[in-house]
């Protein structure tokens, strides 16, 4: 295994951790962001209120987007395994 290997296998694990988790993030910015326009424009100052709609926006984004999420996490997984194979047999 040389150092190209190793670069390549990192650009492409750093690459499918921002692929598979870039929805639910831009989903609890979005949340996030209507939350506290909310706040600012009735003055309602509640910490919960911060929290709980993110927390809840994620969960739903995880259902919804959870089997896409894992197939490409299986996908990245097999071909680093078989990446590895051929470089050992």
């Amino acid at each position: 295994m040389n150092s190209e290997m190793v670069i390549q296998f990192a650009k492409d694990g750093v690459y499918t951790v921002l692929i598979v988790t870039g929805p639910l993030l831009i989903l609890a910015l979005a949340v996030g962001l209507i939350v506290s326009i909310f706040q600012a424009t009735t003055q309602i100052q509640e910490q919960t209120l911060a929290f709980v709609p993110k927390i809840v926006a994620v969960l739903i984004g995880l259902v919804f987007f959870g089997p896409w999420m894992l197939t490409n996490m299986v996908e990245f997984t097999a071909s680093v395994f078989r990446n590895l194979n051929m470089l050992v047999g």
